[in-house]
Formats: structure tokens, sequence, C-alpha cells
């Protein structure tokens, strides 16, 4: 069920849904303190109650805190919602990127300038770690003044090193079965780069004690 309109969370009053997706519904909200108006973006309702989910959603609101860049949508604070956050950001009010390709091919110059002011954005998410990993046309909004904003960063994550990267990639292939013991014993010169390190080994052993369950 959606936010009632003119629910109040903290000093903000919910006056339509924008849109719902997976990970949240996004509202706009009256802030009668600053006589403006905000985005507030809250979990889906089923999922409130859900630790796991409510980590990952606070976990957007500090990588969009850490940000500082006139092309990443800013935020103002995080809000209560009966037990669950709720973040509240700036409100980007304009078509999205999606809505623009929808209406018929942009221009090279109009191309040019939107692409330059999303590298400019994620140049600067970059610079602090950060990637987005869901970046697509409709989480780009063009503002009234022609500014680029990104949006949604509920699928961005610190970045880490690349063995670290492999060492994850690798559990997950197992644990999913993409990958066996057998092949990962015959083929582990793929794995040079991280068969240094001692994560590896449990990994492997890991890998091992899954492949004997099955053959059992």
């Amino acid at each position: 069920m959606a936010v009632a309109r003119g629910t109040r969370i903290g000093p903000y009053e919910i006056v339509a849904l924008l849109g719902a997706g997976g990970m949240g519904e996004v509202y706009r909200a009256s802030d009668p303190r600053l006589g403006r108006d905000v985005a507030i973006k809250v979990l889906p309702e089923a999922t409130r109650a859900s630790s796991e989910r409510g980590a990952r959603f606070e976990r957007e609101a500090r990588l969009l805190a850490s940000i500082n860049h006139p092309n990443i949508a800013t935020i103002h604070g995080l809000e209560d919602l009966a037990g669950s956050s709720a973040i509240v950001m700036e409100l980007v009010d304009g078509p999205s990127l999606a809505d623009l390709i929808a209406r018929g091919p942009l221009g090279l110059v109009e191309s040019a300038r939107i692409a330059s002011q999303i590298a400019d954005g994620m140049r600067s998410a970059h610079a602090r770690g950060i990637i987005h990993r869901d970046l697509k046309p409709s989480n780009v909004r063009i503002a009234p003044d022609g500014r680029v904003k990104i949006l949604d960063l509920a699928s961005a994550h610190a970045a880490v090193g690349a063995k670290d990267e492999a060492l994850l990639w690798l559990e997950r292939a197992i644990e999913r079965g993409m990958i066996n013991y057998p092949f990962l014993s015959g083929h582990d010169w793929y794995l040079n780069s991280i068969r240094g390190d001692a994560r590896f080994g449990r990994v492997m052993e890991r890998a091992k004690r899954e492949w004997e369950r099955l053959e059992v």
C-alpha cells in the first residue's frame, strides 16, 4: 500500500507518488520550513521489515551523502517511517533521459552535452571509490535549467580491489553451480592473479567439499 497523501514523514508532508520500483517508492513531498518540494524515497511496504533491504537502503543514503557534485542528486537527510528509513533527496523536476529518447533521436550537440555531464558526475563518484552499477536512461533526469542529474544509487557500492572482486565472483560462481572443483583443479591457470591470496585456498576447499557432497 502506497504512503497516503498528507502523511507526515518527519517535517515533510507527502504530496504524490512519483514512481515505484523494486528498491523503493519515490514521493513528492512538501517542506514547510523551507518552502520547497523534495523527493522522498521509501522501501516498498512488503520489504520495510527486512533488515537486509533496510541496510542496503541506508547504504544508498550514505553513498549519496558522500558525494557533492552538481550532476548527482543531493541528499538532504534520513527520516523514520514506521521503523524503516526514508531518504529525503533533491527533487529533480523534468524528464528522464529515457523519456527524451522515447520522443525521438537526440541531436549530436544535445547528446554530447548530456553525456559530458553524466561523465562528470560519475568521475566524481569514482574518485571516491563509488561505482553506480545501475546507470541507465531512466536513472538520469534533466532539470528545467538543462542540468543533468544522476539518480538512484541503490545498486552502488564502494569499489574494492580487483583481487577482492575476483574472489567474490569465484565464491558466487561456486554457490550457484556455475563452476565446480574439477574445473578449478584442471584450469587453475585462469586464477593466477588470486592463487597467492590466503582466501583462495579457503575458496578451493569449499569448492572441493561441495563437489564431494554432490558426488555422494
